[in-house]
């Protein structure tokens, strides 16, 4: 279809000469009819008739007039109506140009090369040592690793960056937690649950005794200081941490370049302090040193609080810098949750008022809460639901399914486990990153709803009919197409605008919706097209029709994050 708008363009504007519009804008003017009476292809001729000075009607009468003969066979039929021009794409393009480019590609098509020696650094996941790698992560963790494969097929060198939550007052408080009430036994039986147990207990402690605040502080301040007790014992749950966290990265295939975290720029923010200071951004307001944001619409950038600690702005700064300094990003992505979006706006103008000229290439990516059941998460009362525990639960479930519809199925475990996991990445990705997501269990494991489960089947499906498949044609095929073939090769070809839009706007979504929209096509292909019992071209198309739809599927469930599956 891309193909067919440049071609159609290049037409248009030999015949309008001076008063067409460039091809780009051109481009814009096209719509998809809904329905397949009224064409593959809609011009819209609205806004020609501003520069043109004849009604749309008109217009489009008489594009059609001029473009008979002109289209090189691509189209069976060309009609005006109601100030459109409808195209309909003829069965020999569909089959000798759209399914032999498909095949021909594999699941290379729709690969793109906007990126091709360009570095894009992608900062997501990030969760906090010594507390639960909790369902709360979800939806930066599957938004970035989505993401980072969308720009991997569009050519980027993508750096992946995992922006560890691993410094800071809290662990004082853990450390006075382990100290206080805690042993060595426990935690290492216990793990991450373990001291996010006796963490949690530091707050119910510390309402009767608030002396343990300022503990909490001279700990952290030991640590800042190099106090050796205090680091072993950071290390130590540093440690800790990592090892389970790894466990959820290895189950969802996510590897990072770096893990630097918040202490990796503890020698380096200094640094940030004494540039901003020369370059008199630094203001001191109640003991506290801050960049005025005044003039840009926002509140004052902190850089240091009033006892001389700093604070996550100065970190982010000083990490960016480190960033472009390592990496040299063209683009440096940020996933987060969109209760930061002012946190990123105060401190990327900070990086711009330094002076900084790479400032505007980088980029927050918000995205909405995550509820389980309509419930908030609170990680200090505890209601939180842990991305181990939810995995473990969701691949049960689905083995549980399994059983009961195809006990026989041979690879039972590594069916429930790409199933279960999918299901959960799915249904965070089934929508618009920027809004709330509540996920409910029920609807995230319906095989027949718009899920995660439902994708993967139907990719199944079309496995098993190509492994049934007997002797193959070779020969050309007739160009004869049924609705349903058409409907399926129309969604097909528009792998690759859809990689491009995803990309654009990184928005995972529009790959999650699309794969459903052509499982929704190729079940409709399935059941009123035979394809086994079918004879000669007819079964051969088909078959093809299956592979095309095989590589393109399997490639879009790749870049959200989701195994295939051959059989479930």
């Amino acid at each position: 279809m891309q193909t067919l708008k440049k071609f159609i363009c290049e037409k248009i504007i030999g015949v309008l000469g001076e008063i067409s519009p460039s091809a780009a804008e051109l481009e814009t003017y096209f719509e998809y009819p809904p329905n397949p009476e009224m064409g593959d292809l809609a011009l819209a001729c609205f806004k020609l008739s501003k520069t043109m000075r004849k009604a749309p009607a008109v217009i489009a009468i008489g594009l059609a007039e001029a473009l008979q003969g002109k289209t090189d066979g691509y189209f069976d039929d060309m009609q005006a109506v109601s100030g459109y021009l409808n195209f309909f794409i003829a069965d020999s393009y569909r089959v000798n140009v759209v399914l032999t480019s498909i095949l021909n590609h594999g699941d290379e098509y729709g690969r793109g090369h906007e990126g091709d020696g360009k570095t894009m650094c992608i900062d997501f996941s990030s969760p906090n040592i010594a507390k639960p790698f909790h369902i709360g992560h979800l939806g930066t963790t599957a938004i970035g690793h989505s993401l980072r494969r969308i720009y991997a097929f569009s050519g980027y060198h993508c750096v992946g960056i995992n922006h560890l939550g691993d410094w800071g007052t809290q662990f004082g408080r853990l450390i006075v937690a382990y100290k206080g009430w805690g042993s060595k036994e426990d935690v290492e039986l216990g793990g991450v649950a373990e001291l996010s147990r006796i963490y949690k207990e530091f707050y119910i402690k510390a309402e009767e005794d608030p002396s343990l605040h300022d503990q909490a502080k001279a700990w952290f301040t030991a640590m800042e200081n190099g106090n050796r007790e205090a680091l072993e014992l950071w290390n130590w749950f540093k440690e800790i941490s990592l090892s389970e966290f790894k466990k959820t990265y290895d189950l969802l295939g996510i590897e990072f370049e770096s893990w630097a975290g918040e202490s990796f720029y503890n020698d380096q923010m200094q640094a940030v302090v004494d540039e901003l200071t020369e370059k008199r951004l630094l203001e001191k307001s109640d003991g506290a040193m801050l960049v005025n944001l005044e003039e840009d619409g926002m509140p004052p950038c902190l850089i240091l609080k009033n006892d001389g600690s700093t604070l996550y702005a100065t970190r982010d700064i000083a990490a960016a810098i480190y960033r472009y300094h390592t990496y040299g990003f063209d683009t440096s992505l940020y996933v987060t949750d969109a209760g930061q979006s002012l946190h990123f706006a105060q401190f990327f103008k900070v990086i711009e008022k330094m002076g900084y000229p790479w400032a505007s290439r980088l980029r927050h990516v918000p995205y909405g809460k995550i509820s389980v059941g309509g419930q908030k998460l609170a990680t200090r009362t505890g209601n939180v639901v842990l991305l181990s525990e939810l995995f473990d639960d969701a691949i049960k479930r689905v083995y549980a399914i399994i059983d009961a519809k195809n006990p026989q199925l041979a690879n039972k475990d590594e069916v429930a486990r790409k199933v279960g996991v999918g299901a959960v990445i799915f249904n965070q990705l089934s929508t618009g990153r920027i809004k709330d997501v509540n996920f409910v269990w029920e609807d995230a494991l319906n095989f027949d709803g718009n899920t995660g489960p439902y994708v993967q089947y139907t990719y199944a499906r079309s496995c098993s009919v190509l492994a049934k498949a007997g002797e193959r044609l070779s020969s050309s095929l007739s160009w004869s197409l049924s609705r349903e073939e058409k409907e399926l090769l129309n969604l097909l070809v528009l792998f690759p605008q859809k990689v491009e839009q995803a990309k654009n706007e990184c928005e995972p979504s529009v790959i999650t919706r699309y794969i459903l929209d052509i499982c929704a096509c190729y079940n409709r292909f399935y059941h009123n097209c035979p394809i086994l019992k079918a004879e000669g071209d007819t079964k051969e198309l088909r078959l093809r029709l299956c592979e095309a739809f095989k590589a393109i599927a399997g490639r879009a469930l790749w870049l959200i994050g989701l195994e295939k599956t051959e059989a479930v």
